[in-house]
């Protein structure tokens, strides 16, 4: 069988799907790295919602999606951007996907970390969205959000805010706040530093638009409470700059990659060091992700990287500008994957990518072997190419 495929230049191309998945094995958490997927939600598609209405989430299919990651022992990083934080899932619905995850990773025994923001301090929509606010105000946001979590007895992964962005005078202001936090964390957490590619509202975040002068500000931050500090994860799509911080953090302090354009390299290492990983690619790469890092367990450097290697295509598909959109491209692999029943996504996100763009990414994914059912995800890729017009 054979499917027509519409590609960006306009023109369309025959492609024959691969037969067979890749084989890959289900298994007990990694030794040689610690491993997260940022994890997505899955949108309820029978509720009568809007896109300005809070996020409807099908929680029986988003925990499965959860035990899912987990059988393949990979870690799941919980209500972080890749569940639409921000972008369809407003603070109710994360602090609920909080409670329902952490209750699950309990149960099954999987390793969970969950996200800690300041989304309840709702954006005014003027030219100065959180100019009503103060320090203080996002102060109390995230301690209302990391005593969540850590009642739910998950881990906390301390994101960046755009409430904190927004009002923050200079590095002061951050050193000030994230030194609150930590202060009173009752467990060490993990850092995120995201880029302004996956969230314009953090332009400028650690008090400067220099990456230099902001990196010296989050090293400060680390360096003042190292015991109070698991990790960071650093999203910001800039491999060498990541391999220069992780070179300079304290004895004890891990590198997790949020970098999914140069993973594979990053994760491997060099004879100075190596990072471990929090990465939405891992959302739809988790088996093979998995099978690659089991690899690197044995040793196996080159086997590792023929695995992971040829994923990062995809991944930079997925990701590519504008980069914040990649949760489209997610859902959807998911939805051909067999993970969900449907290709719908709280706030309407569905539509935030073109056909060309799923058509190829259907195309890379299957390649790689990443569905269990090559016939199911052909099938539903020629459903979707017929409901925009395109005959087989």
């Amino acid at each position: 069988m054979t499917i027509e495929l519409p590609g960006a230049d306009g023109r369309s191309h025959t492609y024959t799907p691969r037969p067979d998945p890749l084989p890959v094995t289900t298994g007990a958490p990694f030794a040689a790295r610690t491993v997260f997927s940022a994890a997505h939600v899955v949108a309820d598609p029978y509720a009568d919602v809007s896109p300005d209405s809070p996020a409807a989430v099908d929680w029986d299919a988003t925990l499965a999606f959860r035990r899912h990651l987990w059988s393949h022992g990979l870690g799941v990083a919980e209500a972080m951007d890749t569940a639409q934080r921000g972008m369809g899932l407003d603070w109710a619905g994360a602090a609920e996907l909080i409670r329902r995850s952490s209750a699950e990773a309990k149960a099954v025994g999987g390793l969970i970390a969950c996200g800690v923001g300041t989304d309840q301090l709702p954006a005014t929509g003027t030219a100065d969205p959180y100019g009503s606010y103060g320090l203080d105000d996002v102060r109390a946001a995230y301690e209302e959000q990391l005593a969540l979590v850590e009642e739910s007895g998950s881990q906390a992964i301390l994101m960046a805010s755009r409430a904190l962005a927004a009002v923050a005078k200079g590095p002061e202001d951050y050193l000030e706040v994230y030194g609150h936090l930590l202060r009173q964390a009752a467990e060490p957490v993990v850092l995120h530093w995201l880029g302004p590619m996956f969230d314009p509202a953090l332009d400028g975040y650690w008090g400067s638009t220099d990456l230099d002068a902001a990196t010296g500000t989050f090293l400060e931050v680390i360096a003042a409470h190292p015991d109070k500090v698991d990790g960071i994860k650093v999203s910001l799509l800039d491999a060498q700059r990541e391999i220069d911080l992780r070179r300079k953090l304290p004895d004890g302090v891990r590198c997790y990659t949020g970098d999914d354009f140069n993973y594979p390299e990053l994760i491997a290492g060099d004879d100075q060091g190596f990072s471990h990983a929090l990465l939405g690619i891992f959302d739809p790469l988790g088996p093979l992700a998995a099978e690659a890092v089991r690899t690197l367990d044995t040793g196996d450097v080159h086997g590792f990287r023929s695995l992971l290697d040829p994923t990062v295509e995809l991944s930079r598909h997925l990701f590519q500008a504008p980069t914040r959109f990649y949760k489209t491209g997610v859902v959807f692999l998911a939805w051909l994957a067999g993970h969900q029943s449907h290709f719908t996504m709280v706030g309407g996100l569905q539509s935030a990518r073109s056909l060309p763009h799923l058509s190829r990414a259907y195309e890379l994914a299957d390649g790689l072997g990443l569905f269990p059912d090559p016939a199911l995800a052909e099938a539903r890729m020629k459903t979707l190419l017929s409901l925009y017009g395109v005959n087989q």
